[in-house]
């Protein structure tokens, strides 16, 4: 039977909820002394940011982050993770090894930032869904300046970011549309609609192809980045609320909230070559997996569990789930350093 409507609604509750989840925290998880590094996990529930060390499974500081926190970026120097503050108006920025905060970066008036990504550039980029645009925040560690590109569309959530920094498109949950923006001419804003309710969005490495996955529709998209003509239709698991790009290319990850599985996409063929379990279709709505996040050799995911308070670790090759890690106070947003 499917859970589409019931998870439907806890979908569009994570989004804007603050309250508490219901799970209890998260057990111990084993140690691995061959991982090294560390995950960084924004509690949306708990309003929390906590830093987890990889090769004991522990959690090793947590601090007060803001309000209802919501997707991670680090620094290209693994220094600094930035913050997105979806229940106020700020990008937070805090060290890596200590969690202090080191600077709170306005975005303007009911700004609810979500999609946040550091550019190798050094220059950070977020949407601004209550301002329906995207944020450029220039020199985020120095004498920071912030510039505003609009999208008008409704609810612009999730980012991707050319390598050139050149442009940027979002996935505009309540327009439906994906939207490409110039920020260099800054031309009128190109959208398309893509499926039902596209929200997950990731570019690949060589820039060439831009992968949106449809939570409606079951389905993941490779676009022409300019153009945003649609170039290959990828039927995928149920639900699919985020996708990833392995860092070496060759595959697209989607995760799957309804089936708790992963999509796996071979980005030369565009076609789905297999499904990896992280729970099962009877603990979806329970678990509530949401954001994914690679490893930077690519041999490893990471799988938000937000009702859980768990971020899986599974392994890409052979699919098996090695560990669950902790991810308190509702984990989402997560972000990593090796």
């Amino acid at each position: 039977m499917r859970v589409r409507g019931a998870l439907a609604g806890v979908a569009a509750t994570l989004l804007a909820s603050a309250c508490a989840p219901t799970s209890e925290a998260a057990p111990a998880a084993a140690s691995d002394p061959a991982i090294s590094g560390a995950l960084f996990v924004a509690g949306k529930f708990g309003n929390t940011l906590s830093k987890v060390d990889l090769a004991s499974g522990e959690t090793t500081a947590q601090v007060a982050s803001c309000a209802n926190p919501h997707e991670l970026a680090t620094s290209p120097d693994d220094q600094h993770v930035a913050l997105a503050c979806y229940g106020g108006t700020s990008v937070d920025i805090f060290r890596t090894d200590n969690l202090a905060r080191v600077k709170s970066i306005e975005l303007g008036e009911n700004a609810r930032p979500h999609g946040i990504v550091w550019h190798a550039n050094g220059h950070l980029y977020a949407t601004a869904e209550g301002r329906k645009s995207v944020v450029v925040i220039r020199d985020p560690l120095g004498e920071t300046r912030t510039f505003e590109y609009g999208t008008g569309r409704e609810g612009s959530h999730m980012l991707a970011v050319s390598p050139d920094a050149m442009h940027a498109w979002t996935t505009d949950l309540g327009s439906r549309t994906v939207t490409r923006l110039d920020l260099v001419t800054r031309r009128a804003p190109l959208s398309v609609s893509v499926g039902e309710e596209p929200e997950g969005i990731a570019l690949s490495p060589d820039g060439e192809t831009l992968w949106v996955s449809a939570r409606g529709s079951d389905m993941a998209y490779a676009l022409d980045p300019q153009s945003l003509e649609r170039v290959k239709d990828v039927p995928v698991g149920d639900f699919p609320l985020r996708i990833v790009i392995r860092p070496q290319g060759d595959y697209a990850v989607t995760s799957d909230l309804a089936d708790g599985a992963l999509s796996v996409i071979d980005t030369a063929t565009g076609a789905k070559v297999r499904s990896m379990a992280v729970s099962s279709r009877e603990e979806a709505e329970a678990k509530t997996q949401v954001t994914i996040l690679f490893s930077p050799d690519g041999e490893r995911i990471y799988v938000a569990e937000t009702m859980a308070n768990t971020i899986a670790e599974v392994d890409f090759a052979s699919g098996e789930v090695l560990r669950r890690l902790p991810g308190e106070g509702g984990g989402d947003g997560i972000a990593i350093t090796e």
